[in-house]
């Protein structure tokens, strides 16, 4: 274990449980998967709910019986203390490593229930279509924690960095390169620089929420994380329960309702592509969510 780098997270997280307001709990039985014609309505958390895939996912979860309360937060913080104190029933905005840190910070146990999507990190080139060439470049990445790690393993899976024997896998920083086996060095900048980087004709892994300002195409990336490898399990956006309802059968409906065809086709309006659903079983995800809180405490 490693000591908690997540202090700030968690002085967050203390104040926005301390200014919660009150919110009524009570709630129709949701223990089980509604039968035919029988209707229940579940408290959903979510900081996305401006967008078409939670348009289609409440029309969709309406006509398989579940009508959707969806409780709308402006920011993360907020979300998981109101899952812990019963105001909401499940939630659907963060990652699995969102989740570990505030488990570990605010000693916590909230559980997964069920996967969604994860949107895909990229490397960009400016007029470049492939990484020809690269090969002694600067790469720019974002420098804040939750998205340097995630840069340095796009470079990683693209063959384009080697890390450190004792680097930690699914965290590593500039200093786990082992430079002398790297084709590319790393230079991390703030997130909103790395599309100044890329015009700049420097390549550059660029967060999904600066391409569209910067005018950058999101095809247009010349390597992306696999949304399959080991690497990018932490960044699977996730529905979380409290403990006692990971086996709530109306919320496994839920998410698969997520997963269906309508939902995923908005999915990938919303993000002009770079959004991929994974499914993967519920006992993976809370293993590799434990796996990550203990890196955390």
């Amino acid at each position: 274990m490693r000591s908690n780098r997540f202090l700030a997270v968690g002085a967050a997280l203390a104040i926005a449980a301390a200014g919660l307001t009150g919110c009524s709990s009570d709630s129709s039985d949701t223990s089980s998967a509604p039968a035919d014609g029988e209707k229940v309505t579940v408290k959903i958390g979510t900081t996305d709910a401006d967008q078409l895939a939670w348009t289609a996912f409440a029309d969709k979860a309406k006509e398989e019986g579940i009508e959707l309360d969806i409780v709308k937060f402006s920011e993360y913080p907020p979300v998981n203390p109101a899952l812990d104190e019963n105001q909401i029933e499940i939630s659907k905005f963060q990652t699995i490593n969102y989740q570990a840190q505030y488990n570990a910070t605010a000693d916590k146990d909230l559980r997964i229930v069920g996967s969604g999507e994860i949107n895909l990190l990229g490397l960009y080139w400016k007029d470049h279509t492939s990484l020809d060439g690269i090969e002694g470049e600067e790469v720019a990445i974002p420098n804040d924690p939750s998205n340097q790690g995630r840069s340095i393993n796009v470079l990683v899976q693209a063959g384009l960095v080697t890390l450190n024997a004792d680097a930690p896998k699914l965290t590593p920083t500039p200093a786990d390169i082992d430079a002398a086996q790297s084709k590319v060095s790393v230079v991390p900048v703030d997130a909103a620089q790395t599309t100044s980087a890329y015009n700049e004709g420097r390549p550059a892994v660029i967060n999904n929420n600066f391409l569209g300002r910067a005018g950058i195409d999101p095809k247009t990336s010349v390597a992306a994380d696999d949304p399959n490898s080991e690497l990018a399990e932490p960044y699977i956006n996730v529905f979380s329960v409290r403990a006692d309802d990971v086996d709530n059968a109306t919320y496994e409906k839920i998410v698969e309702i997520w997963q269906s065809d309508e939902v995923t086709k908005a999915l990938e309006e919303d993000s002009n592509g770079t959004a991929v659903q994974v499914k993967r079983s519920k006992e993976d995800l809370n293993k590799i969510l434990d796996n990550l809180t203990e890196e955390y405490r």
